[in-house]
């Protein structure tokens, strides 16, 4: 018992020697790596950062054939403080879990690596240190592992002015850009209803984006085929399987971690600023003039025309 105890707040080292079983494996590790990361459930959490310690393990495959001092046959030490990066540059989580599951996971794209343990910390919430530890090998991952490995495909993304939204031709046009070679996600601007006024910017930042959210609601009502969503993963999902999207912007702006510039009142160049998060093929802007700039190649249609 004494043992257990000790291992349970051991370094993440010396639980995998213990957990290794009969084949003694190599390991990679990443120790008292400390970044200023915005991230909590809590709302006195948001607009702050706080020292976040990562350690990281990594089982790897033996390396069988000669090394040859060559660092391209090795996973890199860099690879693992990357993967760190990637996931934190990716989005704004509320859960240590979530980051260290998600960082597991890109380790474990590396073909090299077999299991890696993941351990973070908040240094900054209390007395001593808060955190989470897992432990995650390829096989948890299953499929998912290589589905994650795949590309991203380059979606069209259109904005839809509340007069195409009325049009009697929506489906007719919806149907038209998505017979074409790309996944199709839709956004909105805000509903041509009167909204509450806040007077704090960010608490009508916040009113402002459920408003559109609601008018894509009304949208989906008028074309059913369209789904309402909020996150990057359902969009990943649906753009893979052919499902037309309707973009709910309120989480993917808020956890932005360089989040747009634009008020949501500028809903055309929010729309320009998520197609350039979603690395799309080109902004179609419909009933409604193209913003002052797009990070994508950007194309304005007038109604009655496709």
């Amino acid at each position: 018992m004494a043992d257990e105890i000790r291992l349970a707040f051991a370094h993440p080292s010396e639980r995998a020697i213990a957990t290794e079983g009969d084949a003694p494996r190599d390991r990679i590790s990443l120790r008292d790596h400390v970044r200023d990361v915005e991230i909590g459930a809590f709302q006195a959490e948001r607009g702050h950062t706080q020292r976040i310690r990562f350690d990281v393990v990594v089982e790897v495959m033996p390396f069988t054939a000669p090394l040859d001092d060559d660092v391209d046959r090795i996973l890199s030490y860099d690879r693992v403080s990357e993967a760190i990066s990637t996931e934190l540059a990716a989005e704004r989580v509320n859960l240590l879990e979530t980051l260290a599951e998600r960082i597991a996971e890109r380790i474990l794209l590396e073909p090299q690596a077999m299991r890696a343990f993941v351990r973070i910390e908040k240094l900054d919430r209390g007395p001593g240190a808060l955190g989470v530890e897992i432990v995650r090998s390829r096989r948890d991952f299953g499929a998912h592992l290589s589905e994650v490995a795949r590309p991203r495909p380059h979606p069209r993304v259109v904005y839809l002015s509340n007069a195409a939204i009325a049009a009697p031709d929506l489906v007719a046009r919806v149907d038209a850009l998505a017979s074409q070679d790309r996944p199709l996600i839709l956004c909105v601007g805000l509903p041509d209803i009167a909204r509450p006024n806040a007077a704090h910017p960010l608490a009508q930042r916040r009113i402002d984006l459920l408003a559109m959210e609601q008018n894509g609601w009304i949208l989906a009502a008028r074309d059913p085929r369209a789904k309402v969503v909020a996150t990057r993963t359902e969009l990943d999902w649906a753009m893979r399987n052919s499902q037309i999207c309707i973009w709910a912007p309120s989480k993917i702006v808020l956890d932005a971690t360089q989040g747009p510039r634009s008020h949501p009142q500028d809903s055309v160049a929010l729309a320009a600023w998520f197609a350039g998060l979603m690395e799309a093929c080109e902004l179609v802007v419909v009933g409604e003039s193209l913003p002052a700039a797009s990070p994508v190649p950007a194309r304005a249609v007038t109604l009655g025309n496709s």
